[in-house]
């Protein structure tokens, strides 16, 4: 009753005309309605996503993701993966410093361009970065256009794919900084993520990496295909953080689509309560 009263009073008029004295004001209608919106939107959301998963055969549907942290965590090459002079040069890491149970889809190359992959993950909201060599994307730039369109990161993978150790630091440069032109060229950005094919490098790779614009080295602590996983740690486990490795292939070389990949993917990582986190907002 107190509260009442003390909205009615800060509402009421004096005799005179004037406002009678300060106090707590009642809730207006354009920031009623908008909560309203907003709700509404979440539930249209939730239900779009609902309807998604069960179109595109998913176990259940897929969780969604923290905010971003207000603070990005400090990423430091993992231990072992060092190399001299690190400390200024694009870290190598495995993983995201955090105790939120998220995941990043990362997905290399770019052989396969199948469209209905682009509507599943469009459908089902979930965010990946592709990491492309262009040797492969150049068979269709068109393509990998649309998966920037719906807010997919593309970083750098190399122009062609080689090993990189075997490369003297002029020849890793060009393939590292050519491929940094061919994105910016076509697609308007320069990538500050670099992965180095196979995952090997040197402190070369590193040092002419740095020299191109790269700021940070993701490799993987997991694997996915159409029908398995492969792991990194002993313990064959998912931990907070991890980043999962993909490719852009087909049945040719899986005996399964994209699909069947994403499936094998958010099948899993759904079932132990993890959610898909997009990489760039953590670094």
């Amino acid at each position: 009753m107190l509260a009442v009263a003390a909205l009615a009073s800060g509402c009421a008029q004096d005799s005179s005309g004037g406002r009678g004295a300060a106090g707590p004001q009642p809730l207006q209608a354009p920031p009623a309605r908008a909560l309203d919106a907003y709700a509404s939107e979440l539930r249209a959301a939730h239900t779009a996503r609902v309807a998604a998963a069960k179109r595109w055969n998913l176990e259940k549907v897929p969780l969604t993701a923290p905010p971003p942290p207000a603070k990005k965590p400090e990423i430091e090459a993992r231990e072992g993966f060092e190399v001299d002079g690190q400390k200024n040069l694009p870290p190598v890491f495995t993983s995201v410093p955090t105790k939120e149970k998220i995941v990043f889809l990362t997905i290399d190359d770019g052989a396969e361009k199948d469209p209905a992959f682009l509507r599943m993950m469009s459908e089902l909201q979930v965010p990946y970065t592709a990491f492309l060599s262009d040797y492969l994307v150049k068979e269709d730039y068109g393509y990998f256009k649309k998966m920037q369109d719906r807010g997919v990161t593309l970083a750098n993978h190399t122009l062609n794919h080689p090993y990189l150790p075997g490369l003297s630091y002029a020849e890793q440069k060009r393939e590292i900084c050519g491929m940094q032109d061919v994105i910016e060229r076509r697609y308007g950005e320069r990538p500050t993520l670099f992965r180095p094919p196979y995952g090997n490098y040197n402190r070369d790779t590193l040092r002419a990496a740095r020299s191109c614009g790269i700021e940070y080295a993701p490799i993987w602590n997991e694997e996915v295909f159409a029908d398995h996983w492969d792991y990194r740690e002993w313990d064959r486990e998912i931990h907070p953080g991890d980043i999962v490795l993909t490719h852009f292939r087909g049945e040719d070389d899986w005996g399964g689509t994209m699909r069947d990949m994403v499936r094998e993917f958010l099948d899993k990582v759904t079932a132990e309560g993890y959610a898909v986190a997009r990489l760039e907002d953590y670094l």
